[in-house]
């Protein structure tokens, strides 16, 4: 999978690199168990701040989507067990969401609007 950063665009790139692992995640472009690249070497590579990266990761893992151990590094986490309709009308609901050209806050307070 590529990742892709666009310095010019009002979301900050942690959330950028966030919101397409969390996207290639949830549509199991990446499985259960598969390794992340390192916070380093994802930084190198987007040429961003290491830090910029680890905001990210822990982002991904406070979500319970990613899961990191010392000497393993960070790999996709087991699905806590979501019915697919869910995680397939979530995944709806982000896309229309971005086609909207909604943010990330508008588009959860959108949904906390609705759980009342």
């Amino acid at each position: 999978m590529k990742l892709e950063v666009d310095t010019a665009s009002p979301v900050p790139p942690f959330e950028q690199v966030r919101e397409q692992l969390a996207g290639a995640i949830l549509t199991g472009d990446l499985s259960a168990g598969d390794r992340l690249p390192s916070i380093r070497q994802l930084a190198a590579d987007l040429g961003l701040a290491a830090g910029t990266m680890a905001r990210a990761y822990s982002e991904l893992e406070s979500a319970g989507l990613v899961v990191t151990a010392r000497g393993r590094g960070t790999r996709v986490a087991e699905p806590a067990g979501a019915d697919e309709a869910v995680r397939s009308a979530a995944d709806a609901y982000v896309a229309a969401a971005r086609r909207s050209g909604l943010d990330r806050d508008s588009t959860l307070a959108l949904l906390r609007a609705r759980f009342g």
